[in-house]
């Protein structure tokens, strides 16, 4: 038969302390007592800072609890005590700042709310219209035309069309004062 051998009972895990972390070389002012100093002292700064950056308190109170918890994980490379508010001052706004990154992405994400859909009538209706201005410009001389369109659909300025038509400014002028004239007439004539 074979021997078996008694298994050795697990160790209990070991609980971190202030004199492990001595133990470990890091400066006593790192210590999770320090941390609880630095909370009850810095606390109210540190979410007046984040209040700053972020516009809700649960939003700054959940940045700073994260940032403690940080820099709580990584307090072993804090060597020096007077550099701890820094280093909770720093992460802080960091957490902000991804706060706000996520919130932007989220509200790029959103789906964008349809427009307000004209009934088919008003659809009807404004193709009629458009129908009715295109034939209309189709009646006027050709010069005018041009002026038209450029100035108006193209967003020209009357010195940009001038210089496109190769006519003067005032020529510009007169083309889109009777252009427009012939437009309303044409436009109101019953159909």
């Amino acid at each position: 038969m074979p021997v078996i051998a008694p298994v050795p009972a697990a160790r209990p895990a070991r609980i971190p302390n202030q004199r492990d972390d001595a133990e470990d070389g890091v400066a006593a002012g790192t210590t999770v007592d320090h941390l609880t100093e630095t909370y009850r002292a810095h606390y109210r700064s540190l979410l007046g800072l984040a209040a700053l950056l972020l516009d809700d308190t649960a939003s700054c109170e959940d940045v700073v609890q994260e940032a403690f918890i940080r820099v709580h994980s990584a307090r072993k490379r804090v060597r020096e005590p007077e550099k701890t508010l820094a280093y909770l001052r720093q992460t802080v706004v960091n957490l902000s700042r991804s706060a706000l990154r996520r919130r932007i992405l989220g509200l790029k994400l959103l789906s964008k709310p349809m427009p307000d859909m004209a009934s088919a009538e008003e659809g009807a209706y404004d193709q009629l219209e458009r129908d009715s201005l295109i034939k209309a410009m189709k009646g006027l001389q050709r010069r005018q035309r041009e002026v038209l369109v450029l100035r108006y659909f193209a967003d020209m300025t009357e010195a940009q069309v001038a210089e496109t038509l190769g006519i003067s400014l005032g020529s510009v002028k007169a083309y889109g004062s009777r252009g427009i004239a012939a437009l309303r007439v044409a436009m109101e004539a019953p159909v």
